[in-house]
């Protein structure tokens, strides 16, 4: 017999093998899961979910559902873009809660990611995430007045993004202000304001009422931008969706995910207790503030609006950066389209 023949049935069972490799309790592992496949309903038993979406833990444990999800989750402390980034290349995170821009940089800097889920803000203009921070000493009563001004730029996060969105609005450009790249973190931008490092910078949360009362004295002010800035998204790795069990898993979590945000907007005076004070540390009059600012969650059932106005972000920052342009569309898994606002609408 040839050697040929005698090699050909031992290749194929080696083969064979190769395609039934094990899970690590000794089952077959499944197979990848195609980015065009129905999302699995069920969770087996024994996954688990590295989520980095703090406020959401918190809101879980409050309404009672974290004890109920049908996986397994570790927290992880983490915020924010970059952080959230360097976690997914490290395969330390399995979910990341973001704005709109760190997708976005995360595609350019060859991570390839999905946003599963998208929540906005009813009445968006009257609730802004961020104002304009004036230096004291500095006049900007309109967006024209950022002519000439030192801005505070943070690359890849979202107060980057909604700078030079805010001066193309302002019919400026990069090379009528001069932008001082600093890291949007904690009370940088306050500080950066009130020492004159800058002129003007993004602030959000309690830093725009700390801001004024703090430095208000001194001439400190804020000017509303009067744009968009409510994008909130959950995404993950497209490695992660190919795993059937993590899949699964991730579409329960968005579900819970819609849910609590939900919760939180119904029991205020429990989110401001149980988050912004005992969590958070802040005072109860800080945490009323916050609650009001943000206002009612807008979770859509269809996301073609929103990839639209992401669109419109991912221009400006191809133009600004150089980087290619990017179809937004293509940083959304359509498949997780409808499963936040289902739950919110069945209650499931």
């Amino acid at each position: 017999m040839p050697v040929s023949s005698l090699l050909r049935p031992v290749l194929a069972a080696f083969l064979l093998a190769a395609s039934v490799a094990c899970a690590p309790g000794g089952e077959p592992a499944a197979a990848a899961l195609a980015p065009d496949a129905p999302l699995p309903a069920t969770v087996p038993k024994g996954t688990k979910l590295i989520v980095g979406d703090p406020s959401t833990k918190v809101a879980l444990e409050l309404s009672g559902e974290l004890g109920t999800l049908p996986f397994d989750i570790e927290w992880a402390n983490i915020s924010g873009g970059p952080q959230t980034s360097e976690a997914f290349r490290a395969g330390a995170l399995d979910v990341g809660a973001v704005a709109e821009i760190p997708a976005v940089y995360a595609t350019w800097t060859g991570l390839p990611v999905k946003i599963v889920a998208s929540k906005f803000r009813k009445d968006p203009l009257d609730h802004p995430t961020y104002e304009l921070g004036i230096a004291p000493g500095v006049t900007v009563r309109t967006l024209a007045d950022l002519r000439g001004k030192k801005i505070a730029y943070s690359p890849g996060q979202a107060q980057g993004a909604l700078v030079l969105k805010v001066l193309k609005r302002a019919g400026l450009t990069k090379n009528d202000v001069t932008l001082v790249e600093l890291p949007s973190t904690g009370d940088v931008y306050p500080n950066a304001l009130a020492s004159k490092q800058v002129d003007v910078a993004p602030i959000g949360g309690v830093n725009i009422r700390r801001y004024v009362a703090k430095f208000g004295r001194d001439g400190a002010t804020t000017v509303r931008h009067g744009l968009r800035d409510d994008p909130s998204h959950l995404y993950v790795r497209t490695e992660t969706l190919k795993d059937p069990a993590k899949a699964a898993a991730i579409r329960a979590y968005v579900a819970a995910w819609a849910r609590a945000s939900r919760w939180v907007y119904e029991h205020p005076e429990e989110w401001i207790d149980g988050y912004y004070v005992k969590d958070q540390g802040l005072s109860a009059a800080d945490g009323r503030y916050l609650a009001e600012l943000a206002g009612e969650p807008d979770i859509p059932a269809d996301w073609s609006q929103a990839i639209a106005r992401h669109q419109e972000v991912i221009d400006i920052l191809a133009e600004e950066t150089g980087n290619p342009v990017l179809k937004a569309e293509d940083l959304y898994d359509p498949r997780f389209q409808p499963v936040g606002a289902d739950a919110i609408k069945d209650g499931a």
